[in-house]
Parts: structure tokens; sequence; C-alpha cells
């Protein structure tokens, strides 16, 4: 999550259906860019600079961890597509859409494409005082100032008055917000930790990652599975149990959404393939004496993906030790899972097939995946 910075984009309008074209703007936005996080009150604001009609405008924030330049390309075809056509001379005239990026937390950028922080923000009372209704704290990068120190000190004289129109947030759709806690599972390789990230950043939760990299046990149970299989089991349960106690008791339950990119019963799907029928018995009472204490997620998502394309994403993750995983090591962990659903009815488990899905480079596919986690 650490890739990800928060957004800052001022929208306006005055031809046309103003209302509606900044609406389609945050649509394509989702579409396109990321969830849009928050919307500030709309705006009527006198042209500045040109005669013409008077400006709806907003700002509005969000998360992304795409480059600034490609964020900045396609709020350009965004433009494009409602039928704003650039002058070359740059000079100020009346526009059926205006989409600029204000802030990118701390960064600094300053080239022919894009310049943040926004060097006229300062100037404009159309973007302080959004600004200052969905996020007042944030300070400007290179000044120093905080938007009601900038406000204060703004020379702009034009009339900006708020409305009581609204727009709509295609976030609204996705109701995510029915489930407390949710829980991503999958294969080795199916995705679980990129899509969870991904949620929890654009839904403003709580993200639970499985501390797997540091078990000494791992690479050698690859090298010699009968040897290290259960201690590797027992040490993965151990830490699976002590985190997820640990990481939900600091957590208010009742007003925060939760999102794991594993389920302590993945310990149960694993160790019942790899031990012995005796080794499992222990296992399995011991599994249960720890599962009756802790928090169950309410929704259990599994990622179902097929074993070339596990293969090839785990090939992609670079870690020496996974060389060794074999196909029919990937199909009995898949046989697994699907043993444990029919197992367990009480669960409320969606299987989403991602096999001919890129949620990571696709945003409509990722988008896809939201709708069948919400519907």
């Amino acid at each position: 999550m650490n890739n990800y910075k928060k957004i800052h984009i001022s929208i306006g309008s005055n031809i046309g259906d103003k209302l509606k074209n900044l609406e389609k703007a945050i649509e394509l936005i989702h579409l396109k860019i990321a969830v849009v996080e928050s919307i500030s009150s709309i705006y009527k604001t006198e042209a500045i600079g040109f005669k013409g009609e008077d400006f709806l405008n907003i700002c509005i924030s969000m998360f992304s961890n795409e480059i600034p330049s490609y964020i900045m390309q396609n709020l350009l075809d965004i433009e494009k597509i409602l039928g704003r056509v650039r002058n070359k001379k740059n000079k100020p005239e009346s526009r059926i859409i205006d989409i600029d990026i204000v802030f990118i937390e701390e960064i600094v950028i300053n080239s022919s494409l894009l310049q943040v922080p926004h060097p006229k923000m300062q100037n404009r009372k159309f973007v302080l005082k959004p600004l200052l209704e969905i996020d007042p704290k944030i300070n400007h990068p290179i000044t120093k100032e905080s938007i009601p120190e900038m406000l204060r000190n703004c020379k702009d004289t034009s009339q900006v008055e708020k409305t009581n129109l609204k727009v709509f947030n295609p976030k609204n759709n996705l109701k995510i917000s029915k489930y407390k806690y949710i829980a991503i599972e999958g294969n080795i390789g199916a995705g679980k930790t990129s899509l969870a990230k991904k949620i929890a950043v654009d839904f403003n939760s709580k993200l639970i990652i499985e501390r797997f990299a540091d078990n000494p046990f791992l690479p050698k149970f690859y090298k010699d599975p009968e040897r290290y299989a259960f201690t590797l089991e027992m040490s993965f349960l151990s830490e699976r149990y002590q985190q997820i106690s640990e990481d939900l008791s600091q957590l208010n339950i009742f007003n925060e959404l939760i999102i794991s990119d594993y389920d302590i019963h993945k310990s149960l799907i694993f160790s019942k393939v790899n031990l012995s029928v005796d080794e499992f018995s222990l296992y399995r009472k011991l599994f249960y004496d720890m599962y009756k204490k802790i928090l169950k997620p309410d929704l259990f998502v599994f990622l179902n993906q097929d074993i070339p394309r596990l293969q090839k994403n785990i090939s992609s993750r670079g870690r020496d030790y996974e060389n060794r995983i074999s196909n029919e090591y990937l199909s009995k962990i898949n046989s697994g899972y699907f043993e444990f659903f029919k197992s367990r009815p009480d669960l409320n488990i969606k299987i989403i097939d991602i096999t001919n899905l890129n949620f990571v480079e696709n945003r409509l596919d990722y988008l896809s995946i939201l709708d069948e986690i919400t519907s």
C-alpha cells in the first residue's frame, strides 16, 4: 500500500448540462483510473479572465499507484471523450469540462504535461473552498501553507457560491459496507494480496496481510516436504492465529471494514494436503481449539485461477524456493479448497473465476470482481 498516493483533482464545467458533465467526468475517472474516495459540494463560480456562463466546480480525491503522467493523460482523454477541444493558444475560454490535478501528496512535478501542485491553485477560491471541505488538513508541498491559510491570503475576488446540487459517486453502487470482514483466498499465486491491497485502498479499509516471508521453514519445506511439513504447518497455524488475534484486537470491528489476504482455514486446507493422516488428525484438533477463539470473516472470497496462470504468477514473483512448486501440488491445493467448501455450507463463500481476468493491469477486470463481491 506504500505505493499508493492520494490525489486531489479539480473539475469544472460552464457549457451545456454542467451538472451532467461533472457526473460523467466522475464516472469515467471511476472506470479508467480509480475509485473516487470523496467529492466536495458543488460550487457556482463566475468565469475568470473571459466572458462566459458561470462554472460549476468540485474537488475530488482518490488513491492510485499509477505514475502521475499516466493519470494526467487519462484525464486529458476523459476531457476529449466529453467533447473538450483545447485551443492551441491556451487562452481562457468556456469549456464543457476542465480537469486538473491539484495535489499528489508531497510530490512536486514540473513537466510539459503536468505541473503539481497546480501553479494557480492558491489563487483560485473555486479550488480552495471545495478542497477545504474534503481535506482541510493538507498543506501546499512547496509553500507549506494550509488550505485555510491559502484561503485567507487569496486575492481572488470572484464570487464562489456553494450550491445544493449533488453528483453521484459510482463507488456508492458497490455495497461493500454490508460486510465487516472480508477474507480473500485462493491458490498460491492467485493474486490474493494484490486484490486485498486494491480493495483496502479504495474503501479506506484495515488491511491484514499474511506474514509468511519470515517463515524459515517454507524454503526447507519445498526442498524436503516430508521432513518439514508438520513443522511448517504448525508454525503457520501459530503465526496466523497470533497475527489475526493481535491485528483484530487493535481494530474497532463495528466501524471499520477489514480486508485480509487469507483466512485461518487456509491452515486446515494446506495441512490436509501436506500432512499424513495421523499428523492431520492431531493438527485438526489444535486448529479448532484456536479457531473458536477468533473473529470469523462474514465473507470468504475465493479467486479461482487455472494452473498455467498460477505458475506464471509464481514465476514472476522471483522467489527461488517457489520454483519447486509442481502443477500436481497446485492441483491438490485447489481440490483441497473445493472439498472444504463442500464441507462448510454454513460459510458465506463467493467463488470468482479469474481465469481470463487481469485485475492488476486491467481496471475493468478489477471492477468486475468488485461487482461480484458486492452483488
